[in-house]
């Protein structure tokens, strides 16, 4: 009887049938908008404690609203990196040198800043997300491809929403 030796180092490793070589646009895509939403949901908490205005209620209750929602996506964005394999994790250094969004001293912000710095995010996170999509795309991740068009979905329309009150 022969005897078949695989060597491991030559293996393809697929997980849920794509190579690590096919996923690696997908994962840094996946980790530059995680570590923009994590940013974001930092900068949606200080909002929440420090806004002021006519408009304390609402805007207090959206910007919990919105974190909370990030807060979720942040989880299902990690969870997906989990699939192919890698692990999320990332320092706070890492995450600020890798988020486009950056933090700002919210205490002293008039609450339409606070808006207009929301809708800021938003663009910046768009973009993170097509940047997404289109990785997925080129891998055939149907997977991902979906998740993230659910997630603009969202972003648009709440973009729309903050727009509108910025307006008033």
């Amino acid at each position: 009887m022969e005897t078949i030796s695989i060597d491991k180092k030559q293996k393809t490793f697929r997980k849920l049938g794509f190579t690590y070589l096919e996923t690696a646009e997908i994962v840094i895509a996946l980790k530059h908008l995680f570590a923009n939403y994590q940013i974001h949901y930092n900068k949606l908490r200080n909002f929440h404690w420090n806004v002021e205005s006519q408009d304390f209620f609402e805007l207090h209750q959206e910007f919990e609203n919105e974190y909370n929602k990030v807060n979720e996506r942040i989880d299902i964005i990690a969870e997906r990196i989990r699939v192919f394999g890698l692990k999320p994790s990332m320092s706070i250094e890492d995450t600020l040198e890798m988020s486009d969004i950056k933090q700002v001293p919210s205490e002293r912000m008039e609450a339409s800043d606070m808006v207009y710095e929301l809708i800021k995010d938003y663009g910046i996170l768009h973009d993170k997300m097509l940047d997404v999509v289109n990785a997925a795309l080129e891998s055939g991740d149907n997977v991902t491809e979906q998740i993230i068009t659910e997630f603009m979905k969202d972003l648009e329309k709440r973009n729309w929403m903050f727009t509108s009150w910025s307006k008033s």
